[in-house]
């Protein structure tokens, strides 16, 4: 049981290793999608990734035609032009939530072949967009949401530690 992330030309190495970080917790596969604009090897990507990068499923892609060529499933394509608000579909295991580049989103082309599954976050007018780490967050717990948070630890436990008087 997994989710899929796509992101599509990544620009910003600190998003991309948040982006993984998150996708090790869940348990998620990372799709890349090229042109990046940094390398894997970027000291910013593998801080925001921690030491994660070993134990990651991520796959990379010449260009979105070499991605779909390999992949086939459900498609959420995340836009601020996005025609679903980002809670209204009903995921299911394997689904790809793919998102754009942080400067310019998806391509317009794209979206309009995929609106039906373009989604979208809400957010007060004038704002331009939030910040692609954080709309991976928000879209993908929401998905793992819809599947009952699939094999994720759901329960605290507390260390018996005891760090000062509070």
């Amino acid at each position: 049981m997994a989710m899929n992330i796509v992101l599509v030309e990544p620009e910003i190495p600190q998003n991309t290793g948040n982006i993984a970080r998150t996708c090790k917790a869940t348990g998620s596969i990372l799709h890349i999608v090229k042109p990046m604009g940094f390398t894997i090897d970027d000291k910013k990507l593998k801080r925001a990734g921690l030491d994660y990068w070993h134990e990651l499923d991520i796959r990379y892609y010449e260009n979105l035609s070499d991605f779909f060529a390999k992949n086939e499933g459900n498609f959420y394509f995340a836009t601020t032009k996005g025609k679903l608000r980002y809670d209204e579909p009903r995921y299911q295991d394997g689904d790809y939530l793919v998102f754009g580049k942080e400067t310019r989103g998806l391509p317009e082309n794209l979206l309009a072949k995929h609106y039906d599954t373009a989604i979208r976050i809400p957010m007060a007018e004038g704002n331009r967009s939030l910040n692609l780490s954080n709309s991976v967050a928000i879209v993908l717990y929401e998905a793992l949401r819809h599947n009952n948070f699939f094999h994720l630890k759901e329960d605290g436990d507390l260390t018996g530690r005891a760090e000062g008087e509070w």
